[in-house]
């Protein structure tokens, strides 16, 4: 199909996906800077909301929830650069060649996805739309992928600290951009309301739920909220300069940053972030707890090049070290592990926090996917897929990466097992965490 332009004005159309933002987004800053009007789409994909193998939603209430929220805060902050964001509930390679036709558009512009999910429903639509330029930007990274000190992604080392290392040495974080915005008369007529839970399939009593005041995160969903976070978190209580000290923390908002969420879904870039803590560091303090924020960045950024190096592999049962466990898949097993009923209540309390909440600490993360996939030795992919289906921060590339250096095919050049109850000594010595989430009779 080839598309006429009337007097050369060119229509560009920015395809939100996990890029959430106005501010330091290239796809929307490269749209406005090469066209005459910007529409922006985002497609709540019905594929994300169903069942899964496994018998759960592979998106479950509270990340919907959020991310249904993110999404109307976009549609108001581009509204105030006077750019329509169009939002639908339904399949993208349906719905962006019908609005690139309507509208005449040039070209469409992207944030770079390269997972097999999202890959397969990129290429269908270009082929669908071969005629239209496409713009890909590497946008989730704090370190951008043209600047590393490797020959290609084969070279990523397999160690972090390997990587870390190299990094910290040779290169440095890019500026953010900032994005102008449109004449008025960039806005088009269309307009579209944003779904509900409802309209996502959930039923009455799912979407109507209300977080518990004992929730360990009680934000909201957006760039706003995140910035909002930032300046509590850094500048008003200033928790910032005890983040290494507190970060392994389980009881409430504050014991670590909180940010991974509005990360996730890329309604606030990592450069935002790390500029945000040189500032902190000029004007408050600097020392190994500002520090530890960014070695934090800069895991999430290895998982996602592991990713790039590795491809499928993440998701496979041998991971990316192709080595052959024996893996149960017992549903009593899924069951007890999901409702906190194991023999350990570290686990059960943090399984319990996770379903009433959609919230884990680090340290519980670490510790329940250690005992699913080390003790029990239940396929890892299954809990995989339940933090992929329950976790409000959940990030395909740190997900995966992390279930499979816990369950000994990944990153971890030891192996390592949690021993749970020294980890409760540790972390929850007084048990109050456990007394949070569990029945107070067993203590």
């Amino acid at each position: 199909m080839t598309y006429m332009f009337k007097n050369k004005i060119m229509n560009g159309l920015v395809w939100f996906r996990n890029d959430l933002r106005t501010i330091d987004n290239h796809s929307l800053y490269n749209a406005c800077r090469e066209n005459d009007t910007v529409i922006g789409i985002y497609c709540l994909d019905p594929r994300h909301f169903e069942i899964t193998p496994f018998g759960f939603k592979k998106t479950e209430k509270f990340r919907s929830q959020f991310l249904l929220e993110t999404v109307t805060e976009l549609q108001k902050n581009l509204l105030e650069k006077n750019i329509r964001l169009l939002v639908y509930y339904g399949y993208p390679e349906i719905l962006i060649p019908e609005i690139i036709a309507k509208y005449q558009i040039h070209s469409i512009y992207s944030q770079h996805e390269w997972t097999s999910e999202e890959n397969e429903i990129e290429q269908e639509i270009r082929n669908l739309i071969s005629a239209v330029n496409w713009k890909n930007y590497y946008d989730q990274f704090l370190f951008h992928p043209a600047d590393l000190p490797f020959e290609d992604w084969k070279k990523i080392p397999e160690v972090f600290t390997d990587f870390r290392k190299q990094i910290e040495k040779k290169i440095r974080v890019r500026p953010t951009v900032a994005i102008s915005p449109k004449p008025l008369t960039n806005l088009i007529e269309e307009t579209t309301p944003i779904p509900t839970l409802q309209d996502l399939g959930f039923d009455s009593e799912a979407s109507d739920f209300k977080q518990p005041e004992k929730t360990a995160f009680p934000f909201k969903g957006g760039e706003n909220q995140a910035k909002k976070r930032i300046k509590d978190y850094f500048w008003d209580t200033k928790k910032l300069a005890v983040y290494k000290k507190t970060r392994n923390g389980l009881i409430g908002k504050n014991y670590s940053s909180k940010l991974s969420a509005w990360l996730a879904n890329g309604s606030i870039s990592a450069r935002t972030i790390y500029w945000e803590v040189q500032q902190f560091e000029k004007k408050v303090v600097k020392n190994e707890d500002t520090y530890w924020l960014i070695f934090e960045l800069i895991w999430r950024d290895y998982f996602k090049y592991i990713s790039l190096k590795h491809g499928n592999k993440i998701f496979q049962l041998s991971g990316i070290l192709q080595k052959e466990y024996h893996w149960n898949q017992n549903t009593k097993a899924f069951s007890q592990w999901t409702n906190g009923n194991t023999p350990e209540h570290f686990v059960n309390a943090n399984m319990i926090e996770l379903q009433k909440t959609g919230w884990m600490s680090n340290r519980g993360r670490q510790n329940v996917a250690s005992y699913w996939a080390k003790e029990w030795e239940q396929d890892w992919r299954i809990g995989a897929a339940y933090f992929e289906s329950m976790l409000i921060d959940y990030d395909v590339h740190s997900n995966y990466g992390n279930w499979i250096y816990n369950a000994g095919v990944g990153n971890d050049p030891r192996d390592r097992k949690f021993n749970i109850k020294r980890q409760a000594e540790m972390y929850d010595a007084d048990g109050k965490f456990q007394k949070m989430w569990l029945i107070p009779e067993l203590f």
